[in-house]
């Protein structure tokens, strides 16, 4: 007799867990989601401050290229209009991101794309690299060499504590080069934000589920494993397994929010700060996600820092030791048979929301054509 209260414990009330639940509820499952942190939503989750919707934990805008998870995600919340053009501050110049039209007339004060094409083509030429052993030759041989000082360099080795030179070319494999005067920095078809914010999405997506939060799964495991027939682990996998083939590395964030006693600080919801001086990334004015118009703002400084374990991991390190490591993760998250290891941290893999959602309806889908 089967004395297992649920057929679910999913591990993770973020973007990937509710999903999961969502789907598994609807075809009569039932499901226990538990997270350690005090809130539902994961790293998407919002906060609303003085009517603003705060990115807790830095931007996120929704993009995809995917018909289906568009129209599951606006299943839960009504998305704005929001189109994502950042811009990049290098000493106080400011140039349009992605790298296009506008870009290259604030750099050069060329007018026409075949300027523009000739411009970097001398710059490839002057510095280029047969076979590129780090990002700055890698970058250099893209874009050429003015792009990368000013909206490269500093704010990549900003973005991963070491200087370019130190950091494997295939980082950058390629780079969004546009000769139009287009400022949307995706081309995805589908764009936006949920105008209630993430929370509230994520919520909806639950809606019915029992949730219980300030729960570690990996403190009381046995506990937790004998609540359910089947647990959906997005927890960090090394953790899972104890750390027995060493630690698997990331990149973390750190955040500085400020209420501010003015309507509009910077006049774009992401300004990008490309300069090495500048100690932060970039600045978020959370309010531009919503075309707001309310008498104050809000505002997030977003660092990027060395990460050590029992700090928040937010960007996978998939450098060749770090990949050869989770390679062994793997071989034994497939020994375990009543375990699903999904989301960023339970495949050690970089997922915009997007790829979370279209992974996640393929992985509910298919386990329960099983069960």
């Amino acid at each position: 007799m089967n004395s297992r209260k649920y057929d679910f414990l999913i591990v993770g009330a973020g973007l990937y867990g509710a999903v999961f639940a969502h789907m598994a509820k609807k075809a009569g499952k039932t499901c226990l989601i538990i997270d350690k942190r005090s809130h539902i939503a994961g790293n998407i989750y919002t906060e609303k401050i003085e009517d603003i919707q705060v990115h807790k934990y830095g931007a996120h805008i929704f993009h995809t290229t995917n018909k289906k998870v568009w129209e599951f995600v606006n299943e839960f919340a009504e998305f704005n209009r929001y189109t994502n053009s950042p811009i990049a501050n290098y000493h106080g110049e400011i140039y349009n991101l992605p790298f296009n039209m506008n870009t290259f007339n604030k750099m050069w004060g060329v007018t026409t794309p075949e300027e523009a094409k000739e411009k970097i083509e001398q710059q490839r030429r002057e510095r280029y690299v047969d076979n590129p052993q780090n990002l700055e030759e890698q970058a250099i041989n893209l874009v050429g060499s003015d792009i990368y000082e000013k909206l490269i360099r500093g704010y990549t080795e900003k973005q991963w504590g070491r200087p370019c030179t130190e950091i494997p070319a295939f980082i950058i494999r390629r780079l969004p080069v546009r000769f139009t005067y287009d400022n949307n920095y995706f081309n995805d078809p589908y764009q936006g934000i949920p105008i209630d914010g993430y929370t509230a999405m994520v919520e909806r997506m639950i809606e019915g589920i029992e949730v219980k939060l300030d729960s570690d799964y990996l403190k009381n495991k046995s506990y937790w494993d004998s609540l359910a027939d089947m647990v959906v682990y997005t927890g960090p996998v090394d953790a899972y397994f104890n750390y027995q083939f060493g630690v698997l590395e990331y990149r973390s964030l750190q955040f500085e929010t400020e209420v501010m006693d003015t309507d509009n600080f910077q006049g774009n919801a992401v300004v990008n700060y490309t300069d090495r001086e500048t100690p932060f990334t970039r600045i978020i004015e959370h309010k531009h996600f919503n075309f707001g118009t309310q008498p104050k703002t809000i505002v997030t400084r977003e660092y990027s820092v060395e990460w050590k374990l029992g700090d928040e991991p937010y960007y996978p390190i998939n450098d060749d030791k770090n990949s050869a490591q989770y390679k062994k993760y793997q071989t034994l998250t497939e020994k375990e048979g009543n375990v699903i290891f999904g989301g960023r941290l339970g495949e050690y893999k970089y997922y915009n929301m997007d790829q979370v959602v279209e992974v996640a309806l393929r992985n509910v889908e298919e386990v329960l054509r099983k069960r």
